[in-house]
This record gives structure tokens, sequence and C-alpha cells, in this order.
């Protein structure tokens, strides 16, 4: 009897020791790597421990939960509904399955955070009738995408919904009984992370923004179940050969390169360069970021091993803070490439991108004043974190100066260049192609005054999201205007686009840093060079924004030097935003509009008025914002300046009817030369206009080899200004001296200024 009682008593405290051990953590047989209980994605127990010990203590978490909860039960009273997709974006079934996904992630977070079983229920009877419904889908009845999904048009917005709905899993995951957890895998979750990675290789075996979000819905999902084959494919992609080599996306963008590396660690290696700039540009990159870095996060809990926040030297991380400088005064994104205007850093995106980045990054004090401004946090492990860093008011300013950031996964193909100085920024796009994303305007540039545009880049051409525009998906003028090289502020030659419009063509090609240069305070300098989107024709375009006490602001210099092996017709325009308040130019305007050209986008601007010089200067000022702008260019007799419109041949109304001023010249040789200035103000209540006009006498090229660019600017106070630019010689430690009008000129470096 004593054996008995003895042998009992083991076994009971084996069976419990088994069961501890099973409810903290479980083994892989293949990799013997301990796997955590759940939550462990984004959650972790440790987490929801601290988060759950501090409530009531941290105020912006608090103010986050509460409004989370408030959203939640709302939803839980009315009911959710599941509907049988039919629609495009912006459409009611559409809409409807993209608010589930964010439903179900946040009451998974409720439900761990405040225990309730409520949240759990809820999650898990919508998560029911997806795995009722899915086995019978067909694919998307809606025919336009390249890889059409099963709840959404393309599998791009499946894979968003699976990235969300993982995380909702894996928090209701223990309240689950393993047969409830075997249903929603068989019909569920493995069926739908087959469908988007074996069902459409031609999306998930790809490096491109799409992708990213398929391999991370896969990879999430793999997490939670701890399903190491579905886990390999979203890190390194499918092993298929039935791509056909040079397969395009609907955009144009080729589908799969030869060698090129795939799945997460493809999307790693090939956007990002060694700064964090995303070839796609900021607007995609924003979008990236969140699944890049849920996943990162996911595997930093889950997989420590594969340190993947180190991967590429801290990539990810380089990311966020790259991102952040990507925006204006405002937190708005520059809308480079298939950018949307308005789009900043207060979207949820960048909030758990700078969450992330805080808590995995150093805890840097920067990013908290940026967290203070979005004003709300992500519910989990980050979130707190950096809600406790708030608190304890560790937060320092994130102070945004010039920066170039290198495009190119090793850096060497081109950049995006943003000069600051005071309340100035401009933006210099040096950059690649940007993916089937990309825009064909080589060393455009765009310039803000207090993060509102005076010389804008025009962005996409899209209504994201709002049905009766497209279905809320591009428009056919995204390809016919918003692409185009005449749409963007840089040069047009013969009305033909850079690389003749062919992503092919551009995509083998970028322009090349010259010089950057922002170690004088008072000049933040930047130059790079085209050769190719012209053969025969090379480029060089410099800025400088420069602070002079004989000026009331920093003002900015353009110079771009054309060398060609034939003469051309040459349109170099700026899309100013406001009002024409005067001109110089004896113009004549058109009683009768006619379109610029039929072709290259020249067939939706309208040629408004024009004329030629009648001096060796064109002075050019407008009103925006209560601000003056004056834009002063050297120009010959035979030029002809051209005030334009967008619009024309637009029937449905899908552009911006915004103006420009195009500069057209016809030369082989020829350099280009204006500058910026903005002054004076306007008051509404007041009525009292102040500084009106600008204070540049006279712009003069003094001299122009291949070997160097002098520009002299006369204020009229009558003082001198020159600037200098080394064309050939990029060297900071190069010695130069030239003499110009019989004064001699000596500097070491790029360039000079006095």
């Amino acid at each position: 009897m004593k054996l008995k009682k003895r042998i009992s008593f083991k076994l009971i405290l084996l069976m419990l020791l088994t069961v501890t051990i099973s409810c903290n953590k479980t083994t892989d047989s293949k990799t013997n790597t301990a796997k955590s209980s759940h939550p462990k994605l984004i959650l972790t127990k440790q987490g929801v421990k601290d988060i759950r010990a501090n409530l009531g203590t941290i105020p912006i978490f608090d103010k986050t939960l509460a409004a989370t909860k408030k959203e939640i039960d709302a939803e839980i009273e009315k009911g959710f509904e599941v509907p049988i997709p039919k629609d495009y974006s912006g459409g009611y079934t559409h809409e409807t399955h993209k608010k589930n996904f964010f439903l179900l992630q946040k009451a998974g977070v409720l439900y761990q955070i405040l225990n309730d079983d409520k949240y759990a229920q809820y999650v898990k009877d919508m998560l029911f009738a997806y795995a009722k419904q899915y086995p019978t889908l067909p694919i998307h009845p809606k025919p336009r995408s390249y890889a059409r999904g099963k709840l959404f048009w393309q599998c791009l917005n499946d894979s968003n919904w699976l990235v969300y709905t993982a995380q909702a899993y894996d928090c209701i995951y223990d309240f689950l009984s393993k047969e409830e957890r075997d249903i929603l895998e068989k019909d569920l979750f493995i069926p739908f992370a087959n469908y988007i990675s074996e069902g459409n290789p031609q999306f998930f075996n790809r490096v491109h923004n799409h992708s990213t979000w398929g391999n991370v819905a896969v990879g999430m999902i793999a997490l939670v179940m701890d399903n190491d084959d579905l886990l390999e494919k979203a890190l390194n992609g499918l092993k298929v050969d039935n791509l056909k080599e040079g397969m395009k996306d609907n955009d144009g963008g080729l589908i799969q390169v030869k060698g090129q590396r795939l799945g997460f660690y493809g999307n790693l290696d090939e956007p990002f360069s060694p700064d964090g700039y995303y070839n796609e540009g900021p607007y995609y990159q924003r979008y990236a970021m969140y699944p890049f870095l849920i996943f990162a996060e996911a595997l930093q809990n889950v997989k420590p091993e594969l340190k993947i926040l180190e991967y590429k030297d801290g990539v990810l991380l380089k990311a966020v803070d790259a991102l952040i400088n990507l925006t204006d005064a405002n937190g708005n994104f520059f809308p480079l490439n298939d950018g949307q205007k308005g789009m900043s850093y207060y979207t949820a995106a960048l909030v758990s991108a700078v969450d992330i980045a805080y808590h995995y990054g150093g805890k840097n004090p920067e990013l908290l004043s940026i967290a203070k401004k979005q004003d709300r946090v992500v519910l989990d492990d980050t979130g707190f974190s950096i809600a406790l860093g708030i608190k304890e008011g560790l937060e320092k300013p994130f102070e945004k100066k010039s920066i170039n950031l290198s495009d190119g996964k090793d850096g060497t193909e081109g950049g995006v260049g943003i000069l600051r100085n005071e309340s100035i920024e401009l933006v210099y796009k040096y950059a690649s192609q940007g993916s089937s994303h990309g825009h064909y305007d080589k060393l455009s540039f765009s310039l803000y005054e207090d993060g509102n545009e005076v010389i804008q880049d025009y962005g996409l051409s899209r209504f994201v999201n709002i049905e009766q525009k497209g279905g809320g998906n591009y428009l056919k003028e995204n390809k016919t205007w918003a692409k185009q090289t005449i749409a963007h502020n840089t040069l047009t030659l013969n009305g033909e686009n850079h690389f003749k419009g062919k992503y092919e063509i551009g995509s083998k090609h970028h322009p090349v840093l010259h010089f950057y240069d922002d170690s004088d305070k008072n000049v933040q300098i930047i130059s790079a060079s085209e050769k190719n989107a012209y053969p025969g024709t090379e480029m060089l375009r410099t800025f400088a924004i420069i602070n002079d006490a004989d000026f009331e602001k920093p003002f900015t210099v353009d110079l771009f030097k054309v060398k060609s092996n034939k003469k051309n017709q040459y349109d170099l325009p700026y899309y100013y935003l406001g009002q024409i308040i005067t001109t110089n130019l004896d113009y004549k305007s058109n009683t009768t509009l006619n379109s610029l050209g039929k072709k290259n986008g020249y067939q939706h601007l309208w040629k408004e008025a024009s004329g030629n010089p009648s001096s060796e200067n064109i002075v050019f000022s407008w009103m925006n914002n209560k601000q003056f702008y004056s834009l002063t260019s050297t120009t010959n007799t035979s030029d002809e300046i051209i005030l334009g419109r967008i619009g024309a041949n637009d029937p449905d109304y899908n552009l911006r009817k915004d103006p420009t001023y195009i500069l057209r010249r016809i030369a082989q040789n020829t350099t280009f030369a204006s500058v910026i200035e903005s002054h004076g103000s306007y008051s509404y209540v007041s009525e009292l206009a102040l500084n009106t006009y600008s204070n540049i006498k006279s712009l003069e090229i003094v001299f122009d080899t291949e070997a160097y660019t002098a520009v002299n600017i006369l204020t009229k106070s009558n003082k001198n200004k020159i600037l200098i630019i080394s064309n050939k010689d990029n060297s900071k430690e190069r010695k130069h001296s030239i003499e110009i009008n019989n004064k001699n000129y000596k500097w070491v470096g790029s360039y000079y200024y006095n």
C-alpha cells in the first residue's frame, strides 16, 4: 500500500511538472528550440503581466486602451458581418472585411490586457464565421489584379487580413480548446496561407511591398501554429520554377528576377539601402514598415536566435529614423513616386514603427517626442515601454537636419537628399527607379516652407479607397500624367520621358551623387548627375539653400548644367502653388486653350499663356500661405516662358488643376540658373503686405566651363554674392583657383560661396 501511495505521489508530481512545463514552453523536435507559450508575437506573458500591474498609472497607454475598449465594446454590441466578397477598394464588402481584421486584432489584445472573456469570445465567433465561409469561397470576382485574393480583390489585402488576424489568434490561443484550434487551422489558416503563397507564386515570390505583406502574413500565422514549413516559405520564399522570367504586375513591374533572393530576407536585402531608405519611396516605405517591423518583433520574441533586428546592420531600425527624416515640418511624408499627399507619421503604421524602434533600438529619447505627438501607442510590450519613457519625461526633440539617404541595396544607386535651413526644406530626388511605383523624374525636386509646399511634387493620381474613382485604385492618369517626366520639376528633352518611359530601361540606371555637404550651417548643398535618361546627354544639377544676412530668409539656388551631342528642346518646369502676383515677362494669354502636346504627359497641360524674355532675367512672383515667393532665372531672348495648368484631356476630373511655369530653350549645351526666394507676408486681418518684391537686382552666370560653373547674385542693395561649383572634381580636399572677371577665387572643396 505504501509503495502504491509513493508511486502515485511521484506520478502526481511528474504530471504537475509536465503541465507546468507545457504551460510555459514547448519544444520543436526538429530544432530542439524552446518556444514560448501564448501570447508570444507582439505581446508576451511577461509583457502582459507588467502592463496589468501598471494600468491606471501610464497616461498615454491608459488613454489608448480606453479608446480601444470603447471602440470594441460598441462593435461587440452591434455584432459583426462576414459578407460574401464582391467589391473593389472602398466597396462595402471590401471595407467590412478590412474593418474586421482590425477589430479582431484589437479585441485579442484587449482580452490579454483586461482578462475579460467577452473579447476572446468575440474573436472566436468571428474566426469561426470565417472558417465556415473560407473553404467555399471562389477567387474574388473582380478581375483587375495580377494576383486575386478570396476575401479581397487582390492577395495583398488578403495578406493584410492574415497579418492582423494571426495576432488575434495568438492572443486567444489558450482560450480555445485543441479541437477548436484544429478546426481553425485546418479550415482557415493553413489553406489561407497556402493560397497566398503556393496558390499565387507570382505574388509571393517577388521583391515588392506586396510580397512583404504576403511573406509576413504566412510567417506570422506560422509562428502562432509553430509551423516550420510555412515559416521557411515566409523567410526564404517558395522553391518554384514555374514563373516566367519577365512576368509583370499591373503596374509594369517585374515580378521575378533571376538569381534574386526571395521571401522576407529578400525583401530586406533588395529594397533597403544601408541608410534605411526604401526604394519605392516614403509612402510605400510607410506602408511596408508595419509588416516588416511587426514580423521582426514577433521573430525577436519567438526566434531570438535569428537576431532579425541586427540583420543588414540593423537596417529596419535605421529605416524608422530615415522615414521620420522623410517628413516635412508637419510630419507629412514627401510624396515621392506613387505617394499620397497628406500621409504622415501620425498613421498607425508609424505609431507601431516608432514604438518598436524605441523598445528594441536602444530607447532613443528623440523617438519619445514623436510618440508624444502621435498621442497614442501600440497596446503591446513596445507601446508599454514607450509609454513609461514618456511618463518619466525622458523625451528629447527629434531634430531634423539636412540628410542624404543613399538608395539601392548597397547604397550605390543614387539617393534622396533633404536640405534644411531654418524654415526651408528642399527634397532632391536623384534615386533609382523605385520599382513599379517609380516615376520618370531623375534630378527632380520639391520645396517646402514651414511644412507647406512651395514647389510641389505631384505624387500619385489616385483617390485611395474612394470607390467612385476607379474603385479606389490607381487611375489611368497615374501612367499618362503622374509618372511622366514633364509632371515633375526636372528637365524634359524633346517632349520625351526619361528612359523613354520604359521600366525595364529605367530600372537599369540611376543618377550619381556628385557631392553633398552640410558642414556649413549657412550653406546646405547637394549635386548629382544623370547620364542615361537621354542617351548622348549628360545632366548635372546642383541645389543650395543659403542663409545670408542680406536676405530675409534662406534662399534656394538651382543650377542645371546640360551637355548633349545634339540640339534639343529643353523644358524645365516649376510646379509652384499659389496665385501669380507679378512678372516682368511680356506674355500673351490664349483666348482658346490647347494642350501643350499629344503624349508623354503634355496632353494633360493647358497652355494658358506664353512669351519671350526681353531681358537676361525673368522674375516671376506668386503668393501662397500668406507669403511671397520669387523665382529669378537667367534667360535668353530666344527662350520661351510658358504659363500652363494641369487638367487638359481629363474628362473625369481626375487631376488637380495646379499651375506651372515652364522655361523652354532650344540649345545643345546650356546651363539653367535660378534662385527661389521666400520673402514678406500678407495679413488678411490688417490687409498689410510686407516685403512683396524680390531682393535680387540681377542674376548672372559669370563663368561656365566643363570644370566650373559660377553664378553671381546682385542684391538690390548692390551687394554681390557668388556661388562656384566644381563640375568635375568632387573631392573635399581638392584646392581650386580660378579667375572670374579679373578676380581670383581660391577655395578647398566642391564649392565656393561668398
